[in-house]
Formats: structure tokens, C-alpha cells, sequence
């Protein structure tokens, strides 16, 4: 919105400057940093006086975690990450097709994890929306993100394209969109329940999920200009760039929600922010055409993900020729940070060293985009 105020600058000549992305992203970073600092200690107080935390025991308040009143800890954090990133979206990127569908993801998912933590917080167990409506609800926002994309003339073209890592050009134009429906809703749907699945930990999901947002708002940024595009031999996608800036806004707020989430931790995201913030990075992935490489820049998320199916996976099997009736576990534990804490890892050791492997993922994933 305030990217419109260029147009004054016959009046004032530095407002001339709100024309570049670069800046306006780094506007819409330390927007939501503020945003984050100043409403985050008012809605941990809030939800405190609402009693919104787990009133049961689950992950986090087992006999891992070294206990600081965790079982208490209020959740629905993720509407600190919803309002930084929010406003400071509308605040310094244009809008396009690219942003609105951004946040119109953002903005329903956020609300269909509202409602399961809020379920689970009212009836005092783990018992929120069942699996079916969740699924539900992910495939008609699948849906009309997919509808809007293929209608609007600005991207149903790009939309359509599928590229991959260390091609120079896109292994399928025109992609049928039966297909491209069911390649954005495993996206969507993986990439959400991979962050739920990571945020075991304090400060975990969030700092991963910050690498993640620092490599696609580059990403988007050189999708959306057509001579950094020519040269690294990626599609030019015109208006992605804008996408930047909703990356930096993700990337402020997530900051300023690991001030509060860091160990020990005064708040957690909950089911409000890990499935918006994965069917956000999933549907930003597709738009500026680079979905599979989420695969190694999200590698910690994927990790996490795949421990979980390895593990039930392994002790079906295991259990079906078993005589006692009892399945094999291959990991001590799952998720995957987990079963590094049962191996005597300290929680915040667990931490650092995954932030370490979301860096290096983070580092190989922008290396694809020159190796071609």
C-alpha cells in the first residue's frame, strides 16, 4: 500500500526509493519485528488469562523436557506470526494475484488451526478437528488458491509450468490441472504437517522455518526480474517479486516470535501457526516455480516428516511377524528431534544443531539455482 506513495516523488523526491523491492522488503521485516515485540507480550498475557495452553500432557511436557510450567505455556502463537506478517504485507508489497492468493492461503489456514487449538484447549485433550476436516478444509483452500492462479491472465501461464533443480528449462509446460491441483495439495498438506511435526521443541520450527523464508524471498525476488531470470536460467515470472517482501514480513515476525519462543518458552505457535506457515512456504514454492527444490531447503521439515512415516511404517511391519504382538521402532523416538533428545542430546543442543542443518539446507537449495 504505502509502495504507492512513490508516485509523490515530485513532491519528495526519496519516496522515489519505495520502488524497489529490495528496500521495501527490508521495510517489511523490521514492520513486523516491531509488529511482533509490541503485541507479543500483550497476547501471551491474554492467553494466559484465557488459560489457551495444554492443559494436557503431550510432546513438549513429557519426560524430555525439562519442565518450565511448559504444560501451561499458552499456544495460538501462530496469530503474533499472522498479524506481523499481515500488516506488514499490506503495508509494503503491491498487490497482485501473487500476494492476495499468498495470504489468502495464510489467512484460511490460520484460521482452520485457530479452531483446532482452540478445540483442544476447551475440551482439555488432544481432540481437535478431525483428521477429515482438516483435510477438507486444506483441499478447498488448495482449490480456490488453484482456481484463482489458473483464472487470473497474469498467472495462468507461469502457473502452469513445472520446474525442476538443474534444469535450464521447465520439464513441463502446461501442466494438466488435475495435476497441478494434487502437486499443490501434497505440498500444501506435507509441508504444514511437517512444521506441526517440528514444532516439538522451543524455537525449533521457527528457526528453521526462518531459513526457509530467507532463501524464497530471494528466490522470489529473482523470478520476478527478467535479467537476474536470463541469467540463472529460471523462469521470469512477472509480479513473483513482490513475494519477497511477504517473505521478509515472515521472516521478521519469526524473529520476533523466537524472542518469545525461545527456550525456555513463553509461547507456542500451536496448530494456528505450523499450518498456516507450511501451506504458506508451499503455496509461495509453486508460484515462483520452484516447489521441488522446497524438498532440500526444507530438509530439516522433510526429516522430521519422513522419521514419523519411517517409524509407524517399520512397526506395522515389524508387529504383523511378531509373536509377542509387539512392532520394532527404528528410531528411539519420533519426530526425529526427539529421538536424538532420548540418545541424552540437551533440548537446546537439539535445536542449535537442526538451526545448523536448516542453514546448510538453506545454502545447497539457493546453490541450484546457478547449477544448471
Amino acid at each position: 500500500m504505502l509502495s504507492y506513495l512513490a508516485e509523490f516523488e515530485d513532491l519528495f523526491g526519496p519516496l522515489r526509493l519505495l520502488r524497489f523491492i529490495t528496500l521495501r522488503t527490508l521495510l517489511g521485516a523490521m514492520t513486523a519485528i516491531v509488529i511482533g515485540f509490541v503485541i507479543g507480550p500483550m497476547l501471551i498475557a491474554w492467553l494466559r488469562r484465557l488459560k489457551f495452553g495444554p492443559s494436557y500432557d503431550d510432546d513438549r511436557t513429557g519426560d524430555l523436557a525439562q519442565r518450565f510450567d511448559k504444560k501451561h505455556t499458552p499456544t495460538m502463537g501462530g496469530l503474533m506470526i499472522f498479524a506481523a506478517v499481515t500488516v506488514s504485507t499490506l503495508l509494503w508489497a503491491e498487490p497482485n494475484i501473487w500476494v492476495l492468493v499468498a495470504l489468502g492461503v495464510y489467512a484460511s489456514l490460520t484460521a482452520v488451526g485457530f479452531r483446532d487449538d482452540y478445540l483442544k484447549v476447551r475440551r482439555g485433550n488432544r481432540s481437535g478437528i478431525s483428521s477429515r476436516e482438516k483435510i477438507i478444509w486444506q483441499t478447498l483452500v488448495t482449490l480456490v488458491a488453484l482456481v484463482a492462479l489458473v483464472w487470473h491472465p497474469v498467472s495462468a501461464g507461469p502457473i502452469r509450468e513445472l520446474w525442476v533443480p538443474f534444469l535450464k528449462v521447465p520439464l513441463w509446460v502446461g501442466l494438466p490441472i488435475v495435476a497441478l491441483f494434487i502437486l499443490m495439495f501434497l505440498w500444501i498438506v506435507g509441508f504444514s504437517n511437517a512444521i506441526n511435526l517440528t514444532d516439538g521443541l522451543d524455537g525449533l520450527a521457527i528457526g528453521c522455518t526462518i531459513t526457509v523464508a530467507l532463501v524464497y524471498g530471494i528466490m522470489a525476488y529473482a523470478a520476478g526480474n527478467a535479467r537476474i531470470a536470463e541469467y540463472l536460467l529460471i523462469g521470469y515470472v512477472p509480479g513473483t517479486g513482490e513475494l519477497a517482501v511477504v517473505c521478509g514480513a515472515l521472516v521478521g515476525a519469526g524473529m520476533a516470535f523466537l524472542w518469545f519462543n525461545s527456550h525456555p518458552a513463553e509461547v507456542f505457535m500451536g496448530d494456528t501457526g505450523s499450518l498456516a506457515l507450511g501451506g504458506l512456504i508451499g503455496v509461495i514454492a509453486f508460484m515462483v516455480q520452484q516447489p521441488l527444490t522446497l524438498a532440500i531447503v526444507g530438509g530439516v521439515f522433510v526429516a522430521e516428516a519422513l522419521s514419523v512415516i519411517i517409524q509407524v511404517g517399520v512397526f506395522k511391519w515389524t508387529k504383523r511377524g511378531s509373536p509377542t504382538g509387539e512392532g520394532r521402532r527404528f528410531f528411539l523416538m519420533a519426530p526425529l528431534h526427539h529421538h536424538f533428545q532420548k540418545k541424552g542430546w540437551p533440548e537446546t543442543k537439539v535445536v542449535l544443531r537442526f538451526w545448523i542443518i536448516s542453514l546448510l539446507c538453506a545454502l545447497i537449495g539457493l546453490g541450484t539455482l546457478k547449477l544448471r
